[in-house]
């Protein structure tokens, strides 16, 4: 049944037998006279008790749309009532008008159009829709919550979708340009400028994916050349056990597999790699702020504010409105920090207890039947504890947002661009503890405080706290890394196009039996009557809003969580990149089908976007330069105390045949052993943390010690004074390493403009001719007045 409401002379409203369609061809043809673009639709169900609370609220918010002179159309189809909201001409006349006289906005590109743009149409009603109450005080969005209305969605264009299909979103065009320009006038300056930096993130990782590529085939060609491999490999020491109970003591040499790996992401290269990532993430932002500053210009939005925005969107919905005055409470901040600081213990908890399961892991695994499982125990473990990390991601994702959310609702910020810029920094804030927390122990924390043997810190007086790979601890770190980033990026990316793909593969069938239902009218009157700027029949507007309204649904998230995604990716491939320098070469890989995965989904797969007007990436750029200098730290340590670069460098320069005066001598030779410290199983308090049958040597013979890597005294187990100058030493590099990084980050900032001398001169030009033409129109209307 279609129904159409009679209430207003200027919309023709007639009831209509979806069933019996085939009855008379002619009852289907009605020709309204109206602009025939709708700016918006609303989806409730059909409730036949006119008595009813839902039926009485949407009559009730259908009216208040009237009042606002708001033109509706009513379609009823089964059991979904569809409403078709079109807003008057003189709406955009009060707001362009607003935006001239406005501060910031009155150089705006929607004021010098001859036709409103169908962008700012949606806006404009997308603001009153959801700025609109009943006599309950209940808006759209709490109409929603009850059920009163179901959906509330914007329409697809079918000619500027199809473009945007032909030039953009679809596979065969992954190493195309975007053509941003369309984007932005068909989804907004917002979107457009994610994809616009999402593109311009993307190409300058290319530099930094070569040259890591170039570290890592650098480590890969000289590996074999290395004496400390070949020490390892051919090494007799004796290690003490690694686990408890089924571990037994090994020959150094069965890990030369692991230490050919090994070099390959711990050498001199990645000290380069680190620092120039680093200086890779400022130059990136500044060369971003100077092309993001070309567009805004060429799309006059240079000055725009989004406040001021919502300010003449107030005022165009109700003249009478009062602004939201700015407020500040101690009480609700403080209140906020406290539950932002019990949600960060709570996270870092979570890694606690990841930490418990790999520890309990190991033990577990070493106790198996599986002789390579029991062999591998803690590799085993590190690698099922980096899988579980990923799975504790995706819920604490949803719980983090649902914080977030909450926590914004608690500030009572001014505006909706505020909210927008402080649940943002929260929940980038939360996702960043649950995705690094982990990493911060493995990269900073793993290995350095579980003791010597005699001396175990244990969980509970129980198990042992795990140790670092026998490669070196930042192995434990690479393979964190290598499995998140990966496992990450890769189900993310499926999961993110199958499913809303299968959503909407499964929605069409009611469109297509619609669509067949209208036959020839569909095909060719309806054709000819949108050609000519009229309505087409009720079924085909009809088969456009289901169309619509099968697709998938989008929120204020939905492009926030694209965001979110690529700057946590950004965080990855700069912050812990000294033990990953292939991180910039996955996330190139991963972006350049990301870019065309979210282009189809935004145009193909879901309802469009509300097109937002904005003259930045908002707060991310701040958050951006925040893990710039948060790199600078991470990698400084990493490099400094993770990785074996620095006990390397003082052997070479102080202990070794070089700094002794040895020729003819490679100055790494006897590296390995003098990383390494000797327990003796007489000792009670060794014999305590080990069976006998762990001291038990493959060929039967019984120990009488073993090694350990640290750097301690043989006798009582002390410090030696070389762990005390590698200390320093390490110490002394973190501090050089960050303020050369920081010098170099702060000439790079300066050296390189936010804007263009172009993009200047041209907004010089502009308001030039700005103030000309309102002085000419000063003295047209002064002609007149005479």
């Amino acid at each position: 049944m279609y129904l159409m409401d009679p209430e207003q002379d200027d919309i023709e409203l007639q009831e209509r037998n979806t069933d019996g369609f085939d009855n008379t061809m002619e009852a289907l043809l009605p020709i309204l006279h109206q602009q025939r673009t709708y700016d918006y639709v609303l989806v409730a169900d059909k409730v036949e008790d006119q008595d009813h609370p839902k039926f009485l609220k949407q009559v009730a918010f259908i009216d208040h749309l009237r009042k606002k002179n708001m033109k509706v159309t009513k379609i009823v189809h089964d059991d979904k009532v569809f409403y078709g909201v079109r807003a008057p001409k003189e709406i955009f006349d009060k707001y362009r008008y607003l935006l001239k006289v406005s501060d910031s906005c009155n150089w705006s590109g929607d004021r010098k159009c001859a036709r409103v743009p169908h962008s700012t149409r949606i806006r404009v009603v997308h603001y009153i829709l959801h700025h609109t109450h009943i006599n309950t005080g209940e808006n759209l969005r709490e109409l929603q919550e009850k059920g009163v209305f179901e959906a509330a969605f914007c329409l697809h264009e079918r000619n500027k979708q199809k473009v945007l299909k032909q030039k953009w979103a679809r596979w065969s065009a992954l190493c195309t340009t975007q053509p941003v320009d369309d984007v932005r006038s068909y989804f907004g300056e917002k979107v457009a400028l994610y994809y616009l930096w999402l593109g311009w993130y993307t190409i300058l990782l290319v530099p930094a994916a070569i040259l890591g590529v170039i570290v890592f085939l650098y480590a890969l060609a000289f590996f074999n050349t290395s004496p400390l491999i070949k020490e390892v490999c051919e090494s007799d020491t004796v290690m003490c056990p690694r686990c408890d109970k089924w571990c037994q003591v090994w020959q150094l040499r069965d890990t030369c597999t692991y230490a050919k790996v090994s070099p390959l992401f711990d050498n001199e290269g990645t000290v380069f790699f680190a620092m120039f990532m680093a200086v890779w993430a400022t130059i990136f932002l500044e060369l971003w702020k100077r092309h993001k500053a070309t567009f805004v210009s060429k799309w006059k939005v240079f000055d725009w504010c989004e406040e001021e925005e919502e300010l003449i969107l107030g005022v165009v919905n109700d003249p009478d409105c009062h602004p939201k005055e700015f407020r500040h409470s101690y009480l609700r901040s403080t209140l906020v920090l406290v539950l932002v600081t019990l949600m960060l213990v709570l996270i870092i908890g979570l890694t606690h207890a990841l930490v418990v399961f790999r520890v309990v892991a190991a033990v577990l695994l070493s106790e198996g039947t599986w002789e390579f499982v029991r062999d591998h125990a803690n590799t085993v473990a590190v690698m099922l504890g980096a899988v579980l990390h990923y799975f504790t991601m995706q819920v604490m994702t949803r719980v983090n947002k649902a914080v977030a959310f909450k926590l914004c609702e608690i500030e009572k910020t001014q505006s909706l661009a505020a909210t927008e810029r402080s649940f943002t920094v929260k929940m980038f804030t939360f996702q960043f503890f649950t995705l690094f927390s982990s990493l911060v122990y493995v990269a900073f924390f793993l290995g350095r405080i579980n003791g010597r043997p005699g001396s175990y810190v244990r969980i509970f007086g129980k198990w042992r706290l795990e140790e670092c790979h026998p490669s070196g601890c930042l192995t434990d770190l690479f393979i964190q890394m290598a499995v998140i980033m990966v496992l990450k990026q890769t189900l993310n990316n499926i999961f993110e196009f199958i499913v809303p793909w299968f959503k909407s593969y499964f929605k069409r069938t009611t469109t297509k039996k619609l669509e067949r239902k209208c036959g020839d009218c569909y095909k060719n009157a309806c054709r000819e009557e949108e050609k000519r700027g009229h309505d087409p029949c009720d079924i085909c507007k009809l088969h456009d809003w289901l169309r619509n309204y099968d697709l998938n649904d989008v929120n204020f998230f939905s492009l926030f969580n694209e965001f979110l995604e690529m700057v946590l990716q950004f965080s990855f491939t700069t912050i812990f990149v000294a033990a990953f320098p292939l991180a910039p070469l996955l996330a190139l890989i991963n972006n350049i089908f990301e870019i065309r995965l979210d282009a189809i989904k935004m145009v193909s797969l879901e309802r469009r976007l509300v097109p937002k007007k904005t003259n930045n990436i908002g707060i991310w750029i701040k958050v951006l330069e925040a893990i710039g200098v948060l790199a600078v730290i991470a990698n400084g340590l990493v490099i400094g105390v993770s990785s074996d670069f620095i006990p390397r460098l003082v052997y070479r320069y102080h202990y070794g045949p070089c700094a002794n005066g040895e020729e003819n001598v490679h100055c790494m030779k006897g590296y390995i052993n003098d990383t390494l410290s000797t327990v003796h199983i007489t000792d009670l308090n060794v014999r305590k943390d080990f069976f006998p049958s762990q001291l038990i040597t493959e060929s039967g013979f019984n120990v009488t010690q073993c090694s350990y890597k640290d750097y301690r005294n043989d006798v009582d187990y002390s410090l030696t004074s070389q762990f005390w100058l590698i200390m320093a030493v390490r110490f002394a590099f973190v501090v050089l390493f960050e303020h050369v990084v920081v010098i170099f980050k702060c000439i790079a900032a300066w050296f390189v403009p936010d804007s263009p001398m172009l993009v200047k001169n041209d907004r010089l030009k502009d308001k030039l001719s700005r103030l000309k033409d309102e002085l000419q129109e000063m003295k047209y209307s002064q002609s007149t007045d005479v």
